[in-house]
């Protein structure tokens, strides 16, 4: 992972932090026992628990690392501020997308999870939207071709 800034919201940063929290203290100890058992169990080369406990201590410790590179370049949005009246990380829009009415959250990358229509500020639409306000319209490049969006409010 780069060393580059990560806008996160604070609800986003908190949901890292917990996970981060539970990796290191409940994953990793069950992850040990587990280890610990398996060992018990005796020849490690033909040990499938142990391959496979091992196998997660290593999953465990990569999303460990993972999880504080992101904290330590995280930079939290102000989603709660006072509206500007246009598109932000952190804002709520209501656009219409090919005469269909829909919302979308602009969330940093690491918070993106666009079936429930939080999309990252990285994403083509979210770059379209970034920096615009209601009224605008911006055209979009999607796997499917381009395709033209308009903003028609934004919540938050």
């Amino acid at each position: 992972m780069s060393d580059k800034q990560i806008p996160v919201t604070k609800d986003g940063l908190e949901r890292l932090t917990e996970e981060l929290e539970e990796l290191t203290t409940v994953r990793r100890r069950a992850i040990t026992e587990a280890i610990a058992e398996a060992r018990s169990h005796g020849d490690l080369r033909e040990n499938s628990g142990y391959d496979a406990a091992r196998h997660d201590q290593m999953m465990n410790e990569r999303r460990i690392a993972d999880l504080e590179t992101l904290l330590r370049n995280a930079v939290v949005v102000d989603d709660a501020g006072p509206s500007t009246g246009v598109v932000r990380v952190g804002s709520t829009v209501v656009v219409d997308f090919e005469g269909e009415e829909e919302q979308y959250t602009l969330v940093g990358a690491i918070e993106a999870k666009p079936a429930i229509g939080r999309i990252s500020n990285e994403s083509p639409i979210g770059k379209a939207l970034l920096g615009r306000k209601p009224g605008d319209t911006a055209d979009v490049l999607t796997p499917g071709g381009p395709k033209k969006i308009k903003i028609l409010r934004i919540e938050a």
